[in-house]
């Protein structure tokens, strides 16, 4: 699957970072670790949202499809921002694609699959020797293609993601890209251990019920 790298510029001790931050609009004292800490952990479980905007992550998100990044820019609450690859210049010659686990599964249809790849490169590399410039022929690449970004948001669009994309029923390789943003997060310190384990859930966790019409059942519907 891809991979995630977290860039140094990520906040190392997000909660204490929190309540550092309130601090300074509470008059507090901001010398001493532990009551921030303690602070950033009050602001969490008392959902100060605009709080949590002040921790910042920054990611290189790469090997995931076209598609799913696609899907993954329609979370623009708070400030990210991002930069993807280019398909004017870079050289796309034997693109990587991902292949979705049924058809893996599928010896038939991942011949198919395999296939029709192999014949979208060929043919666009046939566009670029006919003198058909790369910013056109790219215009043969499918969706599963594979793509990189380098991603910019804070805690609070991260937390509303995983309340939705975290959900049984989402889109599966976006719950996949999630589960490994987790896993790369929750290895930078043990603070952000935490509020991975205890801020990145589905909705019906968080409710305790699930608000959608059409459930997995995994929580009851409202009554």
């Amino acid at each position: 699957m891809g991979k995630i790298i977290v860039l140094p510029e990520t906040t190392q001790n997000p909660i204490s970072l929190i309540g550092m931050r309130a601090g300074v609009c509470w008059g507090a004292d901001i010398t001493d670790a532990a009551k921030n800490y303690k602070r950033g952990l009050e602001c969490i479980e008392n959902n100060h949202g605009r709080t949590l905007e002040y921790v910042n992550v920054e990611l290189v998100i790469d090997g995931y499809s076209a598609r799913v990044i696609r899907e993954w820019y329609t979370h623009l609450g708070g400030s990210p921002t991002r930069l993807q690859a280019s398909t004017r210049y870079i050289n796309y010659k034997n693109f990587e694609y991902i292949t979705p686990h049924k058809i893996e599964n599928n010896e038939e249809a991942k011949k198919i699959f395999d296939e029709t790849m192999k014949i979208i490169t060929e043919n666009a590399q046939k566009l670029e020797e006919m003198g058909i410039p790369r910013e056109d022929s790219a215009m043969l690449l499918p969706l599963g293609m594979g793509t990189k970004i380098v991603d910019k948001r804070n805690l609070r669009n991260l937390i509303d993601m995983s309340r939705q994309r975290q959900c049984t029923r989402a889109y599966w390789e976006y719950r996949e890209l999630f589960s490994d943003i987790c896993k790369a997060l929750s290895s930078i310190s043990e603070e952000w251990a935490y509020i991975v384990k205890t801020q990145f859930m589905p909705k019906c966790e968080y409710l305790g019920y699930c608000p959608e019409k059409y459930t997995c059942g995994r929580k009851p519907k409202k009554a």
